[in-house]
């Protein structure tokens, strides 16, 4: 930071009143401290673009109005120029705001009091506002916006219900504007600008390039607008000579964006106006940029802003080995054994190299719909050295890179092809994953119990004891070691679900079965009543969703034993592909899972036929004394591997499976469990991917 930005932040702090800082600001705000005219760039082949923020329609949506970015150190605005950073100017301070010049609309344009008012309303809605702080007419003057909005059509849908809950005469305002003409520095367009707005329009001071300024007039959503715009500018400053901005100019429009509180700080806001071709890039060197919106992550690599759709396109450009630093660092446990963390960077990298252009502005995001990438905060020494000590390796298959999927947990065996999207390769085959169970390790064990009341729950074993004998079925008996010891619907505590009920030391229980905690390996979810399985397939089958459910079965299941084909009473619930199951039945974690009803089990008949029996029908008993019928809440039956389960007169729905993730290719966990054993990474590798070769690219 220079000598004069310096003075310039302690005559700030010694001016008592908003507006009168704001009046200096505006003459001083779009200072901008020089910076070297180049800055070499890293290698296109050795970066990756990953979108953080973009309307990229089907494939991914992320949208806000406006992107906060902040670094420990300075950052710098400019573009890139082949291999070269090419720097407009470096921001006075560490924080800045950017958006794209779009469709929005203007609430109103005040006072500080009026426009924190108007602003605070539009916080509570999807509108989201923004309060800038400019000069006009001699005097200083807040405008409230709201939006981006992709079309002039969206943006008018807006007003009306903006002005509903401001009280305020909303209009759409776009990026149609005039120019002044070009200016060799910035104090010289600030002086025209500031003469224009004196006169009662609104003018901005843009960069166009390093050194290149211009000034701006209006900010008109149509050429109707603009149009009446250059005659009412004609009227009142003749002097002016006018053109008109080509809307696919690139430009960075200068403001100066205040909060939506009383004496919060006033901060440098940059809007991008062009086209879709049309980016900025904002350098933050070695120290990274947090993205305030993006959970306050910190960033290596560069932020590029574009328009995209008529939205704020933010996209990531780092170096792919630093890519990968967080990237695995993420998806696994930097505790895991070295082996485990290269084998996860070699499948990372691959996976990243093989998306191409899929994302048109970038070739990955950053959540899972490509892999976890959660900046530098998933960073860990021991996960740097891993992908350090593979930089450069992919698996390949007949001379390509392989796209390797992965999960998290396979449940005991991986996934085939056949199984998760009805594609894959030759690289992916169902194979054992034995070290999946490492995920169980140090986990407790639970009970499901029946209750005296008919209830049925889970207990976890260190809060309850063994008591002696066992139920004329030969079912063990339990008591709980604490008052009040919670009876949970699925066996894993979950603080905000309402326990199923509370028992007492000294209250029997009857023990259904012993189960593993629910995690990555095994898991229980349910009960799903028949009205939330219905709702829940909304929008996931092909086929007409049913009005009720009475019965759910698997009727299909592929080389592993995951699911390809459920059925509601009888009838086929069609899906694009079988591991759209998982997000069907109420977002199971694996489509490796058995069904069970409460209020109904099924009989296998002499003949082979199957019959479902409701708990409103009853059994049918055969004992010494005669044939009888049982029904109502309660009724245990037992298959024939003893495991029992309660039926009653309410009908739901519960899931019992193994592993985490859609199963195919590497198994985090087992790849964990095998590097346990003494595996090394290739070796891990290649017991996931058939027919591959690790090679360095």
């Amino acid at each position: 930071m220079s000598g004069d930005t310096l003075n310039r932040n302690k005559n700030f702090r010694a001016w008592t009143g908003r507006l009168k800082r704001a009046a200096l600001i505006m003459v001083l705000a779009t200072a901008c401290i020089p910076w070297p005219s180049a800055v070499q760039a890293a290698a296109a082949q050795e970066d990756i673009r990953v979108v953080i923020f973009a309307d990229l329609g089907s494939k991914y949506k992320a949208t806000v109005p406006a992107v906060t970015l902040k670094s420990s150190g300075s950052l710098s605005v400019g573009q890139n120029s082949g291999d070269s950073f090419q720097a407009w100017m470096g921001l006075p301070d560490s924080t800045a705001r950017f958006s794209v010049d779009s469709y929005r609309v203007k609430v109103l344009e005040g006072n500080e009091a009026a426009a924190i008012k108007a602003a605070q309303a539009l916080q509570k809605t999807n509108d989201k506002p923004t309060v800038f702080i400019g000069s006009k007419n001699g005097g200083s003057v807040y405008q409230v916006y709201a939006g981006l909005y992709a079309s002039e059509q969206s943006a008018q849908a807006a007003v009306q219900r903006i002005s509903s809950a401001t009280g305020a005469q909303a209009e759409v305002k776009g990026n149609k504007h005039w120019s002044t003409g070009s200016y060799g520095s910035e104090q010289e367009a600030n002086l025209v600008r500031t003469t224009i707005a004196a006169a009662g329009f609104d003018a901005f001071t843009v960069i166009q390039s390093r050194g290149q300024y211009a000034v701006w007039v209006g900010e008109e959503s149509n050429d109707s607008k603009l149009s009446a715009l250059k005659t009412e500018l004609e009227s009142k400053q003749p002097r002016l000579t006018l053109s008109k901005v080509n809307t696919t100019q690139t430009g960075l429009i200068l403001r100066q964006e205040a909060g939506v509180t009383t004496g919060s700080q006033v901060m440098p806001h940059y809007m991008l106006s062009g086209s879709n071709n049309s980016k900025i890039i904002v350098n933050g060197g070695n120290n990274g940029i947090q993205v305030v919106e993006r959970s306050q992550r910190t960033y290596r690599g560069d932020m590029e802003i574009g328009i995209t759709s008529g939205q704020l396109a933010l996209v990531n450009e780092v170096p792919l080995e630093q890519y990968l630093y967080s990237v695995v660092g993420a998806e696994v446990y930097s505790s895991w054994p070295a082996e485990a963390l290269k084998a996860q960077a070699v499948a990372a990298r691959s996976y990243a190299l093989a998306q191409g252009n899929r994302f048109q502005i970038g070739n990955v995001v950053d959540g899972t719909l490509s892999q976890a990438y959660n900046g530098k905060s998933s960073e860990h020494a021991n996960v740097n050295e891993a992908v350090d000590a593979t930089t450069g390796e992919v698996i390949k298959s007949g001379g390509k890179v392989v796209e390797a999927v992965f999960s998290s947990n396979a449940g005991g065996v991986t996934a085939d092809a056949s199984e998760v999207w009805n594609s894959g390769g030759e690289a992916f085959a169902s194979v054992d994953s034995s070290g999946d169970t490492s995920a169980q390790k140090g986990a407790q064990e639970w009970y499901h119990v029946l209750l005296s009341s008919g209830k049925t729950g889970y207990i976890r074993e260190d809060n309850a004891k063994e008591l002696e004998g066992v139920t004329e079925a030969g079912l063990d008996k339990i008591t709980v070691t604490a008052e009040n010891t919670n009876v949970r619907p699925i066996p894993q505590i979950q603080s905000t679900v309402t326990p199923v009920a509370k028992a007492q030391p000294g209250e029997e229980m009857i023990v259904l079965e012993k189960v593993p905690q629910s995690g990555d390996y095994a898991w229980v979810r349910g009960p799903y009543t028949a009205a939330q399985i219905a709702k829940s397939l909304q929008g996931k089958i092909t086929g007409t969703v049913p009005s009720s459910v009475n019965h759910l079965d698997v009727t299909k299941r592929g080389p592993s034993g995951r699911v390809l084909e459920v059925e509601a009473d009888g009838t086929p619930l069609k899906v694009k592909y079988p591991d759209m199951y998982r997000s069907a039945m109420g977002g199971l974690p694996s489509t490796l899972f058995d069904i069970a009803s409460t209020g109904s089990y099924t009989v296998l008949g002499a003949d082979g036929a199957t019959t479902h029996v409701s708990g409103t029908q009853g059994a049918q008993i055969l004992s010494a004394s005669g044939s009888s019928t049982l029904s109502g809440n309660g009724v245990v039956v037992m298959n024939e591997d003893r495991h029992a389960r309660v039926i009653d007169k309410t009908q739901s729905f519960i899931f019992t499976g193994k592993g985490n993730g859609h199963g195919l290719g590497l198994s985090q966990w087992g790849a964990n469990g095998l590097a346990e054993q003494g595996y090394d990474y290739k070796k891990i590798l290649k017991h996931y991917y058939k027919n591959v070769d690790i090679v360095k690219d």
